[in-house]
């Protein structure tokens, strides 16, 4: 029988659980299970049941010697008798022996949790608590539980299992700790859980000070915990990357922060991260799955920094070389008979093996080699993601094929075995040459960082819910356990009043309980969330049949809303409105009447509740906190209590570098098509909806049309007879073509265009301000610039005009870190075939501006006309901080639709080998209609300058602690690639699974209900000010947890600005006249009062 039948079956015994006494017949069966497990597994077992360590250890990780018999891991010997401890666990199941059950789910959990099974193994420890709740719930148990809660989206469920465990100095129920160290370890291994949260999130500092701690934490232990280290480096090697040099310089300058002591001087960030990764793998380097991730990274690290401004040229080939040494390192963990069961590591090698075609397509291979070995990877790339969605049965078929592809590329590449002495390492000789570092940190010194975590964290528990569903006595303090910590929504406890037809919004009341839309949803069993007939359940949220009088709805306006209207509060019935509001998504044909714009009523006098929500994921929320107190007094002192002064200068939390906090930069204008609007507010609205015809559940969204339609008639985008329509295929064709893949042809409309070719090249920025030293020895030549094309006339002759006087003005500055503005071109190229140059300056980083004078084009629209289908693609991020775009090649799986779409976008499941996280599903979202690049352009740019500014509005809060924090998850580009022409283009950001609300929309409308509304209104003031009045974000929505108390995490913002040019969703002046007069009000809220933000004048300094 395979080990998933075999889990099952144990998952069984547990449901049905007797609550009788066991036969003796059984308890003799549960004796001989015992007594048939060899030795040194029995010994493991004893050594769980008495709490000995946290987490099960490997006979490595602690020491200093390691000698031949050391060299092995714990899933090798869990895998050599898998049958006879499942055979254990469900004869200690059914014998109630719960000490001993525990204790085996506490052995194998690190082996299902790499084999994609945890959440059958915890729902059985969730089912053992329920009947046994005074039995140890080990610490890596807990642990697991938030990670499956990372990988599924649910952030906030995460947040609280791990807050808790940082404030309580690692308390989770009866536990009982060995020793004070013990307990550092349980918080190191938090922080560091918690870092990879903010790194999923893009907050590269803040995750990169958590990770930090850890490996004080890691360090600090009387024997180093070497796999601890390991992880940690590999994890702060991935932040490294994607941190800006700006943030990079705050954290190696932190003075809390020894950097030197571990990575040296830290000459470059990426050179830093390679360090790093590097480290990591010679921690850990008798464990093939963290050799291959580790290696991976750091020959991304190498990658990447060969095309950086600051490599030599003449090094180039060099850290080419030393990244391919690298990646062949982690090919050759494992040969193609050797079997690989986690979905980690089949990423992680179709990783390695893409990126070691993209360093040989620069070491210039043979084109032909290249292409075919890219091909090979995609291929391997659409088995995976088959692999990640199918049941366990077809798993391992799935797995052999993706490495028998593996072992195809390395062949094609040559990848040869390297000289090994150490037959019990992963790593070649070369890498043993590396002295590892010195460094003196203490328990005290752990200690002393926690503090400055504590406040957030503790405030963090504090609006939570606890109790244990294991007790019905939920208040004694003997009895309750955190596993009560669970995330709490805003829901409504009242009806509400009915709407008001003549205000400007219909906010719809909810009584539902939000949490309850939101279980359709299929996870695999690592946690990840895969495609379900029930639709998409994150970003764009559905829900079961909705009434849509219970519905709650803030309706967002403009022609072009960018945010899509996808909101859709979740509720239970399926029957229809009878005030109109007819259930559906997608467009909307039903009309309802006009409402008047101009109101800035909401309806807010409803009263929101809190529900914390319980779903088969949610058991561990249970565990973590509450002991006796007579336990409490026993126990060890937490380092918590330690007589150590905090740091009151230090900001906590993720939230510790003053350097990271410094104020944004003006944006310039973008070349938006677009003519001065007429700032007047508009008359009236149309509300309209419609049910979709292929859904038989009902989801509601609402949407605004600005009536201004001489305002938006040359801004509407819609297609024009000569536009040309760009639609992916991953058919190779015939196609002249400078690409070292597959020579590819584009499909395009049967209506020939003329191609979006510049009658003459435009120079880019213009250079304002003296270039600093640093870049002034950098190499110049128009052979390796990014070649820009001038923006065309629109179709009318009209060209792109600002929006205010002070916008003309404005002239576009040069970005000193921008490889286009240091390396100006005026070669004529085809707009959407990349040349080589092209490749080097988007690799290198490019701004904004920049980018946008490439890729902008009325004429050249695209939209993905093939799903479930792999492509090469380049992987775009936007720093806001340093305003420059910068690539990586990848590949990416264009999955399933998710079966909602909003009104301008659908959403698509998407997976891709360059993603944050691995074990993590990624959301892709594409145009309904074909659309230029610049679009997709401008959504990532508008929601990272959203996080940027609420970075900046975190740290306020903190400052008056205030510990309510507001997150835009980060949104990300990807350009979809045939060979070298560019045939597509989606927006993607992590998946999230959650309860999705909306606050505000892009007018005047905002929804009381929730205590978050007060801070995104507060935001909104902040961000209005802290722009010197220029700017607001607006459109807030997204998942709430403790009712907008705790973590709130956003999406798809819109911004009004009068810095870039008035647009369809953006109305400038008018924009923020609704904010200051109607969203926000002339009366701040008591969030504004605590931040001291001034007040609005009376009339707000507008254009008429």
């Amino acid at each position: 029988m395979e080990a998933g039948d075999l889990l099952v079956d144990c998952l069984r015994a547990a449901a049905a659980l007797p609550s009788t006494q066991p036969s003796e017949g059984v308890r003799l069966n549960y004796c001989r299970c015992r007594d048939s497990l060899c030795a040194e597994l029995a010994s493991l077992l004893q050594e769980a049941m008495d709490m000995k360590w946290p987490f099960a250890p490997e006979k490595w990780q602690y020491k200093q010697s390691v000698d031949a018999n050391d060299k092995t891991n714990l899933n090798d010997l869990i895998r050599e008798h898998l049958p006879q401890l499942l055979a254990l666990l469900k004869a200690a199941i059914m014998a109630q022996e719960a000490q001993s059950a525990l204790a085996v789910v506490f052995l194998v959990d690190r082996f299902f949790y790499w084999t994609d099974e945890s959440i059958r193994l915890l729902k059985i420890a969730r089912l053992l608590h329920q009947h046994h709740h005074n039995t140890p719930i080990a610490p890596q148990l807990v642990i697991r539980q938030a990670r499956v809660y990372l990988n599924s989206g649910k952030l906030q469920k995460a947040e609280y299992i791990l807050s808790s465990l940082i404030n309580n100095s690692g308390t989770t129920g009866c536990w009982i700790y060995q020793s004070e160290s013990d307990r550092a370890l349980v918080q190191a291994v938090s922080v560091q859980v918690r870092g990879m949260i903010l790194q999923k999130l893009g907050l590269w500092l803040e995750a990169a000070e958590l990770i930090w701690a850890s490996l004080v934490g890691y360090y600090s232990l009387p024997q180093p915990d070497k796999k601890g280290i390991g992880t940690s480096l590999g994890i702060l090697a991935n932040i490294l990357v994607s941190m800006n040099d700006e943030d990079f310089h705050a954290f190696r300058t932190n003075s809390d922060i020894d950097f030197p002591s571990l990575l040296g001087d830290g000459s470059h960030r990426l050179l830093s991260a390679a360090q790093a990764a590097k480290m990591a793998v010679i921690y850990s380097q008798y464990t093939s799955l963290y050799v291959l991730t580790n290696v991976t990274t750091q020959g991304t690290c190498l990658l990447s920094y060969s095309f950086s401004l600051e490599c030599p040229s003449s090094q180039r080939e060099s850290y080419l070389r030393q990244a391919r040494e690298a990646f062949a390192i982690g090919l050759l963990t494992k040969t193609e008979g050797d079997l690989v069961t986690s979905q980690q590591e089949l990423h992680t090698f179709l990783k390695a093996a893409y990126s070691i075609t993209v360093v040989q397509k620069w070491l210039n291979t043979p084109r032909e080699v290249v292409a075919k070995a890219a091909q090979i990877c995609q291929k391997g790339l659409e088995k995976f993601y088959n692999y990640c969605h199918v049941g366990t049965q077809k798993k391992d078929g799935l797995s052999a094929e993706v490495m028998h592809l593996i072992a195809q590329v390395k062949l094609l590449l040559g990848v040869d075995p390297m000289p090994n002495s150490d037959k019990g390492s992963f790593i070649p000789d070369s890498y043993r040459s590396v002295k590892d570092s010195s460094v003196h940190f203490t328990l005290e010194g752990f200690s002393k960082i926690m503090q400055r975590f504590q406040k957030y964290h503790a405030t963090l528990c504090k609006t939570t819910t606890r109790s244990c569903k294991g007790t019905k006595d939920e208040t004694d303090g003997a009895e309750v356990c955190l596993t009560a910590v669970g995330t709490t929504i805003g829901t409504l406890s009242t009806e509400g009043a009915k709407p008001n037809p003549t205000q400007k919004s219909e906010l719809c009341k909810s009584k539902d309980n939000l949490g309850s839309s939101w279980q359709k949803i299929s996870l695999s069993s690592s946690g990840s969330p895969r495609p379900s007939s029930s639709g998409y359940t994150g970003s764009i949220p559905t829900g079961h049949a909705a009434d849509a009088n219970d519905q709650s709805c803030v309706i967002t306006e403009g022609y072009d809303d960018m945010s899509d209207g996808l909101f859709q509060s979740p509720v239970k019935n399926k029957k229809q409105n009878p005030q109109g509001c007819n259930p559906g998504f997608s467009s909307y044909a039903a009309s309802a009447s006009a409402i008047p714009i101009t109101s800035s009523k909401s309806q807010n006098d409803s009263e929101a509740g809190k529900e914390t929500v319980d779903t088969d994921l949610d058991w561990m929320d249970d565990v973590v906190m509450a002991q006796n107190q007579s336990d409490v007094k026993d126990a060890v002192q937490s380092l918590s209590q330690l007589t150590l002064k905090t740091l009151s200068s230090s900001l906590g939390d993720s939230f510790g570098s003053q350097s990271s906090w410094e104020k944004i930069s003006d944006e310039h204008n973008s070349p938006m098509n677009t003519k001065p609007q007429p700032s007047n507010l508009p008359k009236a609205g149309t509300i309209q909806g419609h049910k979709s015809p292929d859904s038989d559940e009902s989801f509601f969204v609402m949407e605004t049309l600005d009536l201004e339609t001489d305002d938006l008639a040359h801004v509407t985008y819609k297609n024009h007879k000569s536009a040309q329509v760009v639609k992916a295929s991953p058919k190779p064709q015939p196609l002249q073509s400078r690409d070292v893949y597959l020579d590819t042809k584009l499909e395009t409309d049967s209506v020939p265009a003329k191609p979006a070719t510049s009658k003459a090249s435009v120079a880019p920025c213009k250079q304002s301000q003296a270039v600093p030293n640093q870049y002034e020895a950098t190499e110049t030549s128009t052979e390796s610039s990014f070649e820009l094309l001038e923006v065309e006339e629109n179709q009318n002759g009209h060209q792109p005009n600002s929006v205010t006087s002070t916008e003309n003005k404005k002239v576009p500055e040069m970005n000193p870190l921008c490889y286009s503005c240091l390396n100006p071109s005026k070669v004529a190229v085809q707009q959407f075939l990349l040349s080589q140059q092209d490749y080097q300056a988007l690799l290198a980083g490019v701004c904004h501006d920049c980018l946008l004078r490439r890729l902008y084009s009325d004429k050249r629209k695209f939209q993905l006309s093939e799903h479930q289908t792999a492509y090469s693609a380049l992987h775009l991020k936007f720093s806001k901080a340093t305003g420059l775009w910068t690539a990586r090649e990848t590949c990416v799986y264009i999955g399933e639709l998710m079966g909602l779409k909003g009104k301008q976008r659908a959403a698509i499941w998407v997976q891709f080998l360059h993603q944050e996280e691995r074990l993590s599903s990624y959301v892709g979202k594409d145009y309904l209609e074909p659309r230029g690049i610049q679009f997709h352009l401008k959504d990532v740019e508008r929601q990272m300058t959203a996080q940027y500014y609420v970075t900046q509005f975190n740290k306020s809060l903190y400052d008056k602690d205030d510990m309510a924090q507001i997150f835009f998850i980060p949104s990300e580009a990807l350009l979809i690639l045939n060979g070298d022409e560019i045939v597509g283009c989606v927006t993607v950001e992590p998946y999230m699974l959650g309860d999705f609300v909306k606050l505000t929309n892009n007018a005047g409308v905002k929804d009381m209900r929730f205590k978050a509304t007060d801070y995104g209104l507060a935001f909104g003031h902040f961000t209005y000010q802290f722009s010197d009045g220029e700017e607001v974000v607006v459109d807030l929505q997204g998942w709430v947890t403790a009712n907008g108390k705790g973590l709130t995490y956003l999406t798809d913002p819109q911004i009004h600005s009068t810095r870039t040019p008035k647009g369809p969703a953006n109305f400038a002046d008018r924009g923020l006249r609704y904010f200051l007069e109607e969203q926000h009000g002339p009366e701040c809220n008591e969030i504004c009062r605590l931040l001291k933000l001034r007040p609005f004048p009376t009339r707000p300094c507008v254009l008429p």
